[in-house]
């Protein structure tokens, strides 16, 4: 995608489009990370070319964020949740509820509040459980994985890839505490992840805030958080990669994000997006379920 806006009139136009009261320059610069200088010399540019005026956004800088802005949610749904028997023997691991609420809940609703409706589930086990969704969310679409259980992540991927642009993808096990971290506008395709000193989980490395490496375990690293999102180019190109790298031989036994980010990682820069423990949880067992709700105790 040709960039029509620097990355710091992004910053701004997106700070101050988000905003639900007037900013001021320092309050932009807090926002931004960016120098009150800097701020006072791109909100001269802004203005010059008609996307703010009076310290507002514009209709003309709506407009030049638009092409930033998510458009879709894909959540990977298939898998049986092993890891959280006996529990999901009935319920996929998605729909499982934590203190009433059921866990994909957090992240569509955290989707509808960034203005993004086109929700797309990909399914496999226990398919037909997700209809319930449709009674809150009738505005979601499925798409059926038929080999859920013979392939990995990849195979439902695999299914959606032509829905990947402009786009995010969700592990959709993921309960959601922050929803204010599924942003509107993305200037890059991004991965979501932790800053961590150590971790044994799946992580990143970066250089100038683009990953180089997915690994398991780390130090001084970046944990990943299965949320990401994917650029109108970038989508496009991940709907030919994901198709090319599950042809090759053992190509279906791989992770989805194991495509953009090993095997075909020449073909894009993915930056990280910082977010934190309290944002995000990832429960994997059910004895963490236990602890997270004593309900669940018995």
């Amino acid at each position: 995608m040709d960039q029509a806006l620097s990355r710091k009139q992004f910053d701004l136009l997106e700070a101050l489009a988000l905003s639900d009261a007037a900013m001021t320059q320092r309050d932009l610069a807090t926002a931004t990370g960016h120098s009150l200088g800097t701020i006072n010399r791109v909100m001269r540019d802004l203005n010059r070319m008609g996307y703010t005026h009076g310290g507002a956004v514009t209709p003309a800088g709506l407009e030049a964020l638009e092409p930033y802005r998510a458009r879709r949610a894909v959540f990977i749904a298939a898998g049986f949740g092993s890891r959280l028997v006996p529990i999901t023997f009935n319920t996929p691991k998605p729909l499982v509820r934590v203190h009433g609420t059921r866990i994909i809940d957090t992240l569509i609703d955290a989707c509808l509040a960034a203005g993004i409706s086109d929700i797309v589930i990909v399914r496999g086990y226990l398919a037909e459980q997700f209809d319930q969704l449709l009674y809150k969310y009738p505005m979601i679409r499925f798409i059926e994985n038929p080999i859920y259980n013979e392939a990995n992540n990849i195979s439902s991927a695999l299914v959606a890839r032509y829905l990947l642009s402009n786009a995010y993808v969700f592990e959709a096990d993921l309960l959601l505490s922050n929803p204010k971290i599924i942003r509107k506008y993305h200037y890059r395709s991004d991965f979501l992840a932790i800053r961590k000193e150590r971790t044994d989980d799946w992580c990143f490395t970066e250089k100038n805030g683009v990953i180089t490496e997915e690994k398991v375990g780390g130090i001084n690293c970046w944990q990943m958080v299965g949320i990401s999102y994917w650029n109108e180019a970038d989508g496009r190109q991940l709907a030919q990669d994901i198709a090319d790298v599950y042809a090759t031989p053992g190509g279906s036994e791989r992770y989805w994000e194991q495509v953009p980010l090993v095997y075909r990682k020449a073909h894009y820069a993915v930056e990280i997006r910082e977010c934190f423990d309290e944002d995000i949880v990832e429960i994997d067992t059910f004895r963490e379920l236990k602890a997270i709700d004593p309900t669940y105790d018995v």
